[in-house]
């Protein structure tokens, strides 16, 4: 039988489409202060969101004749007819924010205008108002929302951990902090500050304050004024350096200030880098992209986070361009630093280079190892361009990857040594600072103690800062920071495995000798010893060959002797 659904289940089924997670309310609701033309926007959070959101605002404010109608759905005042998203200058349109927020949990909202001298105070519960009076405040908004998700418990089951949740929710804020640079952003997590922002209009910096000064340091501006692509487009931003390329995603994309998700821009500046950037690294870039309204539609989504182009053609060549002419033009050329630095035989190696892992699926040119159970002995000739060891078996010649093969030997021992609760500790002679980003500092809050196992000493300093005292004793005292910087974002990106899976692969990738070290005899002799005593021996932990075999018969038939 086709029935009506009742309005309770009808609110809430549309408050799913919104409200995904705490992190849709707080988006919503920064769009609706940064709509209101404010300056400063203040994002307090406890227990992820769930336990409450309170978002407050020097915004205009709702004047009290409004302020109950806001809460109806589809009320809005950014639009008034279907041809006003033809020219659409604000972040939200739709009218389903505040109802949605309001369907998944309590609300209470204090709003003033200028012109009024009292403020007025709303009160929701499940969606029914049961207060409405006077209260006092400057004039703007203060939204707060608590238990999120009690009338929902479908939703709430989903909801990842409070510092996951939290994470996102940092994540959000820091996005909307690059797009509006001239807007004061503050975030609260569990009333410590993790995110303040100078709201003085200048990009760089938020940047700062967003990645953390030595990152901002290497981000380079986006010059290009325009591109005769007949549709007005302007790109700017920043594009980070080659080496600033990260394990997950970093692009910070926006459509005339919109913070979108869009494969085509995405691919655009993956394009950019082609050829820059390491093998599975991703880059870090900010980049706002202004078109016309017309040329977009921003009404695909309910979230409003997905965008359509009218010529995807001319936006791509428009980002691509001028973020490949960015990194050309302000990208000095690398020079390898041929620097012969110790090797360290064992689970100590104390140098690192970010060598990139070609995917698995990439085919190898060349002879290829046929797997045995362990390799033969072997017999050390030379290394090969700063990269590779050569070595004489006796069924041929040997080519090892001195990087890959000791991220095996690095990985294997960490494992053991983790298992058996008897991993090194190295400590620091002086405790060294660590400034990490809002969503990865709420992962570091969460995952300290495991963190632990693992030889980081850690100890809040400040907001979004940690004392480093102790360090895996596999790391060097360069290779910690980068390791650690990696592991936590990506966590935070919700990138595949545990933490103890992700941490025993970055340690060993980032402890072992780089391409490019010059190495003795003694050392590389002790690498194939090491090697050879490996579980497996053949390939890398990413699962790449490690060594390559050109067999005795095959030299002998390529110089003719066969």
């Amino acid at each position: 039988m086709i029935k009506l659904l009742d309005k309770d289940t009808i609110a809430r089924i549309a408050a799913g489409e919104v409200i995904e997670r705490p992190a849709s309310v707080v988006k919503e609701l920064v769009e609706n202060a940064l709509d209101a033309g404010s300056t400063q926007i203040t994002v307090e959070v406890r227990g992820g969101g769930i336990a409450l959101i309170r978002i407050s605002d020097n915004g205009c404010g709702i004047p009290a004749a409004e302020a109950e109608t806001a809460f109806e759905r589809h009320a809005t005042s950014k639009i008034s007819s279907l041809s006003d998203l033809d020219s659409l200058s604000t972040l939200g349109f739709r009218g389903e924010a505040l109802p949605s927020i309001a369907a998944a949990g309590d609300v209470e909202m204090l709003t003033r205008v200028a012109e009024e001298q009292a403020a007025t105070l709303l009160k929701f519960e499940s969606g029914v108002l049961i207060e409405k009076s006077a209260g006092f405040r400057t004039p703007g908004t203060t939204l707060t929302l608590r238990n999120l998700f009690r009338r929902m418990p479908a939703r709430l089951k989903f909801l990842k951990t409070e510092g996951t949740e939290a994470g996102k929710i940092a994540e959000v804020v820091s996005q909307y902090a690059l797009a509006y640079p001239e807007v004061a952003f503050t975030i609260q997590n569990e009333g410590k500050t993790t995110l303040r922002t100078p709201g003085k209009g200048r990009l760089m910096e938020a940047m700062i304050e967003v990645f953390g000064l030595e990152t901002a340091d290497k981000m380079l501006e986006i010059t290009a004024d325009g591109w005769d692509s007949g549709k007005r487009i302007k790109v700017s931003g920043f594009a980070g350096r080659p080496e600033v390329g990260r394990a997950r995603s970093g692009s910070s994309l926006f459509v005339n200030r919109r913070w979108v998700t869009s494969r085509i821009l995405l691919r655009a500046v993956e394009e950019a880098y082609s050829g820059l950037l390491m093998v599975g690294k991703k880059p870090l870039v900010v980049v706002n992209i202004t078109v016309p309204p017309e040329e977009i539609d921003v009404n695909v989504h309910p979230a409003k986070t997905e965008i359509k182009f009218r010529d995807e053609g001319a936006v791509f060549a428009a980002v691509q361009r001028a973020v490949r002419r960015t990194l050309l033009e302000q990208t000095a050329v690398p020079q390898m630093e041929e620097t012969a630095a110790p090797f360290r035989p064992g689970p100590s190696f104390h140098t690192y280079h970010p060598t990139a892992f070609p995917s698995q699926n990439v085919p190898l040119a060349g002879p290829q190892l046929e797997l045995r159970a362990a390799l033969p002995a072997l017999r050390v000739i030379g290394q090969a361009m700063a990269c590779y060891i050569i070595a004489e078996g006796p069924d041929g010649i040997y080519v090892i990857d001195q990087h890959a093969a000791h991220e095996r030997i690095l990985f294997e021992k960490v494992t053991r040594a983790h298992q058996a609760r008897t991993l090194e500790k190295q400590g620091l002679l002086e405790p060294a600072p660590l400034q990490v980003e809002p969503v990865a500092d709420h992962i570091l809050v969460e995952n300290r103690s495991e963190l632990a196992d693992f030889g980081f000493d850690l100890e809040p300093f400040g907001d979004r800062t940690w004392l480093v005292r102790a360090v895996p004793g596999a790391l060097s005292k360069y290779g910690w920071a980068a390791m650690l910087q990696e592991l936590l974002g990506t966590l935070a990106g919700g990138g595949k495995g545990t933490l103890e899976t992700c941490a025993i692969e970055l340690i060993a990738c980032h402890g072992a000798v780089r391409a490019g070290q010059l190495l003795n005899l003694d050392e590389m002799r002790q690498l194939i010893r090491d090697l050879e005593a490996c579980e497996n021996p053949h390939t890398c932990p990413h699962g790449r060959p490690l060594l390559m075999h050109l067999g005795k018969a095959q030299i002998e038939r390529d110089f003719g002797r066969r």
